[in-house]
Protein backbone atom coordinates (compact mmCIF):
# COMPACT_ATOMS: atom_id res chain seq x y z
CA UNK A 1 0.00 0.00 0.00
CA UNK A 2 1.32 3.07 -0.83
CA UNK A 3 0.91 6.05 2.39
CA UNK A 4 0.41 9.23 0.84
CA UNK A 5 0.67 11.66 3.65
CA UNK A 6 -2.55 13.77 4.49
CA UNK A 7 -3.99 11.70 2.44
CA UNK A 8 -4.60 8.01 3.55
CA UNK A 9 -2.20 8.51 6.43
CA UNK A 10 -1.26 11.39 8.99
CA UNK A 11 -0.13 14.10 7.88
CA UNK A 12 -0.89 18.21 8.40
CA UNK A 13 -0.07 21.13 8.99
CA UNK A 14 2.33 20.60 12.02
CA UNK A 15 5.39 22.58 13.13
CA UNK A 16 6.81 18.86 13.83
CA UNK A 17 5.57 15.17 11.30
CA UNK A 18 7.31 12.01 12.06
CA UNK A 19 8.03 9.92 8.87
CA UNK A 20 10.46 6.96 8.13
CA UNK A 21 14.05 8.34 7.19
CA UNK A 22 14.12 6.76 4.06
CA UNK A 23 11.64 9.07 2.42
CA UNK A 24 13.53 12.01 3.43
CA UNK A 25 16.15 13.58 0.31
CA UNK A 26 18.65 16.10 1.17
CA UNK A 27 17.66 19.29 0.19
CA UNK A 28 21.01 21.05 -1.30
CA UNK A 29 22.51 23.89 0.44
CA UNK A 30 21.26 26.87 -1.94
CA UNK A 31 17.60 25.85 -1.64
CA UNK A 32 15.28 27.39 0.47
CA UNK A 33 12.72 25.31 2.65
CA UNK A 34 9.96 27.28 0.44
CA UNK A 35 11.41 25.77 -2.32
CA UNK A 36 11.68 22.56 -1.17
CA UNK A 37 7.76 22.18 -0.38
CA UNK A 38 7.76 23.01 -3.54
CA UNK A 39 9.79 20.18 -5.09
CA UNK A 40 8.35 17.84 -2.74
CA UNK A 41 4.50 18.50 -4.19
CA UNK A 42 3.41 20.29 -7.49
CA UNK A 43 6.97 21.16 -9.01
CA UNK A 44 8.26 17.33 -8.28
CA UNK A 45 4.96 16.21 -10.26
CA UNK A 46 5.69 18.46 -13.02
CA UNK A 47 9.12 17.68 -12.98
CA UNK A 48 8.50 13.21 -13.25
CA UNK A 49 6.11 14.03 -15.78
CA UNK A 50 8.34 15.85 -18.09
CA UNK A 51 11.10 13.47 -17.35
CA UNK A 52 8.43 10.27 -18.50
CA UNK A 53 8.15 12.42 -21.81
CA UNK A 54 11.78 12.94 -22.16
CA UNK A 55 11.38 16.36 -22.92
CA UNK A 56 14.02 17.90 -24.96
CA UNK A 57 15.22 21.07 -26.49
CA UNK A 58 13.81 19.77 -29.87
CA UNK A 59 10.19 19.38 -28.38
CA UNK A 60 6.83 21.46 -28.87
CA UNK A 61 4.52 21.30 -25.59
CA UNK A 62 1.28 22.18 -24.28
CA UNK A 63 1.02 22.69 -20.93
CA UNK A 64 -3.33 22.41 -19.98
CA UNK A 65 -3.92 24.61 -16.96
CA UNK A 66 -1.89 27.10 -14.92
CA UNK A 67 -2.52 25.98 -11.59
CA UNK A 68 0.30 24.91 -9.40
CA UNK A 69 1.50 22.17 -11.21
CA UNK A 70 0.48 23.76 -14.67
CA UNK A 71 2.75 26.51 -13.87
CA UNK A 72 5.58 24.29 -12.80
CA UNK A 73 5.98 22.34 -15.47
CA UNK A 74 5.51 25.71 -18.04
CA UNK A 75 8.89 26.89 -15.81
CA UNK A 76 11.07 23.64 -15.83
CA UNK A 77 10.01 22.69 -19.71
CA UNK A 78 11.10 26.25 -20.33
CA UNK A 79 14.33 25.40 -18.13
CA UNK A 80 14.62 22.12 -20.23
CA UNK A 81 14.80 24.68 -23.37
CA UNK A 82 11.22 22.88 -25.04
CA UNK A 83 8.97 25.44 -26.71
CA UNK A 84 6.09 26.11 -24.56
CA UNK A 85 2.73 26.88 -25.10
CA UNK A 86 0.53 27.59 -22.07
CA UNK A 87 -3.28 27.31 -21.69
CA UNK A 88 -5.74 28.56 -19.42
CA UNK A 89 -8.61 29.98 -19.51
CA UNK A 90 -7.94 32.31 -16.44
CA UNK A 91 -6.44 35.54 -17.81
CA UNK A 92 -4.43 36.38 -14.20
CA UNK A 93 -2.49 32.27 -14.82
CA UNK A 94 -1.63 32.94 -18.11
CA UNK A 95 0.18 36.32 -17.68
CA UNK A 96 2.23 34.53 -14.82
CA UNK A 97 2.76 31.73 -17.24
CA UNK A 98 4.33 34.17 -19.67
CA UNK A 99 6.47 35.31 -16.75
CA UNK A 100 7.81 31.55 -15.75
CA UNK A 101 8.63 31.36 -19.71
CA UNK A 102 5.79 30.48 -21.71
CA UNK A 103 6.20 30.97 -25.79
CA UNK A 104 2.73 30.90 -26.96
CA UNK A 105 -0.71 32.08 -24.96
CA UNK A 106 -3.97 29.93 -25.60
CA UNK A 107 -7.32 31.16 -23.91
CA UNK A 108 -9.09 28.08 -25.28
CA UNK A 109 -12.63 29.87 -24.15
CA UNK A 110 -11.29 32.52 -26.81
CA UNK A 111 -10.41 30.01 -29.75
CA UNK A 112 -10.24 26.55 -31.56
CA UNK A 113 -8.12 25.18 -28.97
CA UNK A 114 -6.91 21.98 -31.75
CA UNK A 115 -7.12 24.52 -34.69
CA UNK A 116 -4.33 26.78 -32.94
CA UNK A 117 -2.58 24.17 -31.72
CA UNK A 118 -1.91 22.88 -34.80
CA UNK A 119 -1.19 26.20 -36.73
CA UNK A 120 1.74 26.90 -33.89
CA UNK A 121 2.96 23.94 -35.60
CA UNK A 122 2.87 24.17 -38.97
CA UNK A 123 -0.13 21.70 -38.79
CA UNK A 124 1.37 18.98 -37.20
CA UNK A 125 0.35 18.85 -33.58
CA UNK A 126 2.88 19.02 -30.60
CA UNK A 127 5.17 16.98 -29.54
CA UNK A 128 3.85 16.27 -26.44
CA UNK A 129 0.63 17.76 -24.20
CA UNK A 130 0.68 17.78 -20.51
CA UNK A 131 -3.03 17.78 -18.96
CA UNK A 132 -2.93 19.22 -15.42
CA UNK A 133 -6.48 20.82 -14.95
CA UNK A 134 -8.44 17.57 -14.90
CA UNK A 135 -10.98 19.03 -17.46
CA UNK A 136 -12.49 16.59 -19.92
CA UNK A 137 -12.81 18.88 -22.44
CA UNK A 138 -9.20 19.85 -22.03
CA UNK A 139 -7.71 16.36 -21.66
CA UNK A 140 -10.00 15.78 -25.34
CA UNK A 141 -7.90 18.81 -26.68
CA UNK A 142 -4.41 17.59 -25.35
CA UNK A 143 -5.15 14.45 -27.30
CA UNK A 144 -6.61 15.84 -30.38
CA UNK A 145 -3.74 18.51 -30.66
CA UNK A 146 -0.86 15.90 -29.83
CA UNK A 147 0.57 14.55 -33.25
CA UNK A 148 0.99 11.30 -34.81
CA UNK A 149 3.69 9.62 -32.54
CA UNK A 150 3.44 12.44 -30.02
CA UNK A 151 2.54 11.52 -26.68
CA UNK A 152 -0.35 13.08 -23.94
CA UNK A 153 -0.20 13.01 -19.96
CA UNK A 154 -2.46 13.34 -17.86
CA UNK A 155 -2.12 14.73 -14.51
CA UNK A 156 -4.94 16.32 -13.32
CA UNK A 157 -6.93 14.69 -11.00
CA UNK A 158 -10.98 13.69 -11.05
CA UNK A 159 -13.42 14.01 -14.67
CA UNK A 160 -13.90 12.43 -17.12
CA UNK A 161 -12.92 12.18 -21.04
CA UNK A 162 -14.39 10.83 -23.56
CA UNK A 163 -12.22 10.21 -27.43
CA UNK A 164 -13.15 8.54 -30.32
CA UNK A 165 -10.30 5.87 -30.05
CA UNK A 166 -9.59 5.07 -33.78
CA UNK A 167 -9.23 9.14 -35.39
CA UNK A 168 -8.14 10.23 -31.99
CA UNK A 169 -5.15 7.52 -30.72
CA UNK A 170 -5.22 4.40 -32.64
CA UNK A 171 -4.33 5.65 -36.52
CA UNK A 172 -2.14 8.53 -35.23
CA UNK A 173 -0.36 5.48 -32.95
CA UNK A 174 0.19 7.89 -30.03
CA UNK A 175 0.13 7.38 -26.45
CA UNK A 176 -1.15 8.61 -23.16
CA UNK A 177 -0.04 8.20 -20.42
CA UNK A 178 -1.04 8.84 -16.72
CA UNK A 179 0.96 10.31 -13.75
CA UNK A 180 0.35 11.29 -10.20
CA UNK A 181 3.26 11.47 -8.06
CA UNK A 182 7.20 10.83 -8.15
CA UNK A 183 9.09 8.38 -6.42
CA UNK A 184 12.62 9.37 -3.56
CA UNK A 185 14.99 9.20 -6.55
CA UNK A 186 12.87 11.36 -8.48
CA UNK A 187 12.19 14.14 -5.62
CA UNK A 188 16.42 13.98 -5.47
CA UNK A 189 17.03 14.38 -9.25
CA UNK A 190 14.41 17.29 -9.08
CA UNK A 191 16.30 19.59 -6.18
CA UNK A 192 19.60 18.99 -8.09
CA UNK A 193 17.75 20.26 -11.42
CA UNK A 194 16.56 23.13 -9.48
CA UNK A 195 19.49 23.75 -7.24
CA UNK A 196 22.00 23.15 -10.89
CA UNK A 197 20.34 25.63 -12.81
CA UNK A 198 18.69 28.39 -9.85
CA UNK A 199 15.38 27.82 -11.16
CA UNK A 200 13.27 30.09 -8.44
CA UNK A 201 10.23 27.50 -8.13
CA UNK A 202 9.97 29.18 -4.88
CA UNK A 203 7.93 31.86 -7.19
CA UNK A 204 4.89 29.36 -7.47
CA UNK A 205 3.93 30.85 -4.01
CA UNK A 206 1.85 33.57 -4.22
CA UNK A 207 0.74 33.64 -0.41
CA UNK A 208 2.52 32.81 2.26
CA UNK A 209 0.90 32.24 5.79
CA UNK A 210 1.16 31.37 9.48
CA UNK A 211 0.14 28.31 11.57
CA UNK A 212 -2.14 30.84 13.03
CA UNK A 213 -3.66 31.99 9.66
CA UNK A 214 -4.87 28.59 8.20
CA UNK A 215 -8.61 29.46 8.81
CA UNK A 216 -7.71 32.72 6.28
CA UNK A 217 -5.87 30.65 4.22
CA UNK A 218 -8.27 27.48 3.26
CA UNK A 219 -11.59 30.43 2.93
CA UNK A 220 -8.94 31.45 0.46
CA UNK A 221 -8.57 28.05 -1.07
CA UNK A 222 -12.26 26.85 -1.24
CA UNK A 223 -12.97 30.50 -3.08
CA UNK A 224 -10.57 30.13 -5.46
CA UNK A 225 -8.52 33.03 -4.83
CA UNK A 226 -4.64 33.42 -5.38
CA UNK A 227 -2.42 30.67 -6.25
CA UNK A 228 -0.45 28.13 -4.47
CA UNK A 229 0.46 28.99 -0.53
CA UNK A 230 3.01 27.73 2.00
CA UNK A 231 3.03 27.67 5.24
CA UNK A 232 5.54 29.03 7.12
CA UNK A 233 6.99 28.30 10.69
Amino acid sequence: MVHVYGNNDDGGHAQFLKVPANTIVDLPDELSFETGAAISCGTGTAYSALRRLNLSARDTIAVFGQGPVGLSATQLAHAMNARVIALDINSERLNRAREFGADVLVNPAQSDTVSLLREETRGRGVDFALETSGSGAARASAVRSTRIWGTCCFVGEGGDVTINVSPDMLRRQMTIIGHWTFSHMGQAECARFVAERGIKVDRIFTHRWSLSQAAEAYDLFDRGIGGKGVFLI
